[in-house]
């Protein structure tokens, strides 16, 4: 959909901090949550304002352990937007390689913890002023972040209202990439069983012991 480019920026920030891991930041920024998510067009804000109204409910200690059970524990949910398309094959490596260079063409590096498919990354760069990156990489796995978002649907997962909203700022669905969707519905991401190690360092695969990672961090200017 149309979206005025400012309340874009706002809505690709607010989701960044909504699906990265709940700690007391979410907390703290409620309310200025709550008023971007008016100022939003309801297709991008009222999903974000029914999220809020989950987190209001629920305590941190709650919020953070649904969400490890949700994105750590099931690959189906990956916040890993490269799993999607490569799966755990050597293309991967690759694949993460062009985020990072797509952070450092935009004079940005990211912080060592961070991983630089991490939806919640890759939201913040798009907000931080890099929007046009910011779209061609979300698009460019956008049949990963399909499959996501009626996957939590499908389990009544209250992230599925973030990835809702993460969806309407994006351009409507293709005809090729419904097609990606289905085949990725029909036969899960590629694997790959040997030689893979030299290829894909193991910080690039998904942890589900390290959930500390999951908060959201802008990639920052170098200095």
């Amino acid at each position: 959909m149309k979206i005025d480019p400012a309340l874009r920026s706002a809505a690709w920030q607010a989701q960044s901090l909504l699906v990265g891991y709940p700690d007391e930041t979410l907390h703290r920024n409620l309310h200025l949550l709550g008023a971007v998510a008016v100022a939003l067009p309801p297709p991008v804000g009222d999903p974000v304002a029914r999220f809020l109204a989950h987190v209001q409910r629920s305590s941190l200690f709650e919020l953070a352990a649904d969400y490890v059970a949700t994105f750590d524990h099931r690959k189906r949910f990956s916040p890993y937007l490269t799993y999607f398309a490569y799966g755990d094959t050597r293309k991967r490596g690759v694949a993460l390689l062009r985020f990072k260079q797509a952070y450092q063409a935009a004079g940005l590096q990211l912080s060592e913890e961070e991983l630089p498919d991490h939806l919640s990354v890759v939201l913040e760069f798009a907000a931080s002023g890099h929007a046009e990156t910011g779209v061609r990489l979300l698009t460019e796995h956008r049949a990963g972040l399909e499959l996501m978002r009626r996957g939590l649907h499908e389990t009544g997962s209250p992230w599925a209202d973030v990835l809702d909203s993460v969806i309407a700022t994006l351009p409507a669905l293709a005809g090729r990439e419904e097609d990606a969707i289905t085949r990725l519905i029909a036969e899960g991401p590629p694997e790959e069983s040997v030689g893979l190690a030299p290829f894909t360092p193991p910080q690039y695969l998904p942890d589900p012991a390290m959930p500390q990672q999951r908060r959201n961090h802008v990639a920052r200017q170098p200095g």
